[in-house]
């Protein structure tokens, strides 16, 4: 750890490099697949074998293309060979066992028919369900059956017309006191909260967010802050994940040289970075971020989709698990989707910028407010984890994943696996690397009533293929050792 003096706890994180003979073989296992993936087009071409996927019609041939040439040729030559590994239909509650509907394809995955059976208490190690709350009984769906009776299922109109509820009103002051900040708003969907947001918050009130503002973003963020800082129109500069070296060169820079051409300074500098990395299983290192958002004046947006619950003694996130004040965070955001079992997303701060918000943000303009059942689960469980509903439930949860996600981790760097990622995040990536393991893994954890998500180019680096872990406090220690027995 760089600046260890900035650091109150251990920060340990272990990214290994890929071995030279697996990288080697992982492009032949790719090379091969490209082969005869030629093949079967020149097939296809000929009609020796049957073309099943989607073609442009002749009179559109000169349109632009729907379809990038690429894109579609490893979707229907390598992705359409491990399809089945992903969309499979759950018919339970996603708890810490589902049930699955068992499907079939007769024709390479380009089709799926249902046999009808359901395969029994699969083992979920796929669902970020962390603390638990994803669940079909207790207070939690008692309070949200009441609030349904009394409010409905949905509200049907913005938040700005005539859906706004007290349950909301009561909701963002929970998650503002929660998150010890001024003021908090909440969104119906997490994306949108990052992707309508961005614009809102890199812009100032006399000049659109492309005239002067820069972003400085991670090169792993997530896809709805890639989208949100593009659709700001500011500028967009990427450095190296979790890398403060290159972080800092960027902001010396945009210090030193102002703005392109006109070399005038930036009217705002913006940062942006996650809490924990879903696809790394990796801590942002967030006191050596502010650190250095505060020796160069810039501003610090956080997004904690996966940390907020999931991290700190009391599940208060990254900020939390540091020790840090929340005031040194400008934009605090985070979803309602993974640690508190329910939807959408809120975003946190100075009570001037949540009014300037709820003015111009466009998920909040144009979106229908959050439906009351989903409100009340938000506030039950978060009620808790806080210990306001007068027990050490939620306390106990937040606990038990953090043992959990020690215990799994070390298990299974004991059995020789290599593993990324912090060693108190609850998102574990075990590293496949050759693409053939993809779906073969997938398909015999399945076998043995385990259901993992597994993960490929484009969704990580070619050479970088892996399983990944998501860790919860409704895991019974039983559970980890028969995962972790079966690897």
């Amino acid at each position: 750890v760089h600046n260890g003096g900035l650091y109150k706890r251990p920060f340990n994180e272990a990214f290994e490099e890929t071995p030279m003979l697996v990288a080697v073989l992982t492009y032949v296992g790719y090379g091969v697949l490209t082969l005869f993936g030629y093949l079967r087009d020149f097939m296809r071409q000929w009609k020796i074998e049957k073309c099943q996927n989607a073609t442009e019609r002749e009179e559109q041939k000169d349109f632009v293309p729907l379809y990038q040439d690429f894109e579609n040729f490893y979707n229907r030559n390598l992705y359409m060979r491990i399809r089945d590994s992903w969309n499979r239909p759950i018919c339970s509650v996603p708890g810490a066992k589902v049930d699955m509907m068992e499907r079939v394809s007769h024709d390479y995955n380009w089709t799926f028919t249902y046999t009808g059976r359901v395969i029994k208490d699969i083992i979920n190690m796929g669902s970020y369900n962390y603390l638990g709350f994803a669940q079909k009984a207790g207070t939690c769906q008692e309070a949200a059956a009441k609030v349904l009776s009394q409010y409905g299922a949905g509200v049907c109109s913005t938040r700005q017309e005539m859906g706004n509820l007290d349950k909301h009103e009561e909701l963002e002051e929970l998650v503002a006191r929660f998150l010890g900040v001024e003021s908090a708003m909440a969104y119906g969907m997490g994306f949108a909260t990052n992707s309508m947001n961005i614009t809102c918050e890199s812009s100032s009130n006399k000049y659109p967010a492309s005239w002067g503002c820069l972003i400085l973003s991670d090169e792993l963020n997530h896809a709805s802050l890639v989208l949100g800082a593009r659709l700001s129109g500011a500028t967009i500069r990427i450095f190296k994940h979790n890398n403060m070296q290159s972080l800092e060169k960027l902001l010396k820079d945009a210090i030193v040289h102002g703005q392109p051409r006109t070399r005038r300074p930036w009217k705002k500098i913006l940062i942006l970075v996650e809490g924990i990395y879903s696809m790394e299983g990796s801590i942002v290192r967030l006191p050596e971020v502010i650190a250095l958002k505060k020796k160069y004046k810039s501003y610090l947006y956080l997004d904690e989709a996966h940390s907020i619950g999931a991290l700190g003694p009391s599940g208060r996130g990254v900020v939390e698990y540091f020790g840090l004040s929340p005031e040194d965070v400008d934009v605090m955001m985070g979803t309602f989707t993974k640690s508190f079992g329910a939807a959408g997303g809120y975003i946190g701060g100075k009570k001037e910028l949540i009014d300037y918000l709820r003015t111009y943000s466009h998920s909040a303009v144009y979106a229908t407010s959050l439906s009351p059942p989903v409100v009340e689960q938000i506030i039950t469980s978060m009620k808790c984890i806080m210990g306001e509903d007068g027990t050490t439930v939620g306390k106990a949860r937040v606990q038990q994943l953090a043992e959990n996600t020690r215990y799994f981790r070390r298990r299974l760097k004991e059995m020789g696996f290599i593993i990324y990622g912090n060693e108190d995040s609850p998102v574990v990536p075990l590293m496949l690397y050759m693409p053939a393991k993809i779906g073969a893994f997938g398909r015999e954890m399945l076998k043995r009533n385990i259901g993992v998500v597994v993960v490929g180019f484009p969704a990580t680096p070619i050479i970088e293929s892996r399983a990944r872990f998501c860790l919860s406090a409704a895991h019974t220690k039983e559970m980890l050792d028969t995962v972790s027995g079966l690897l």
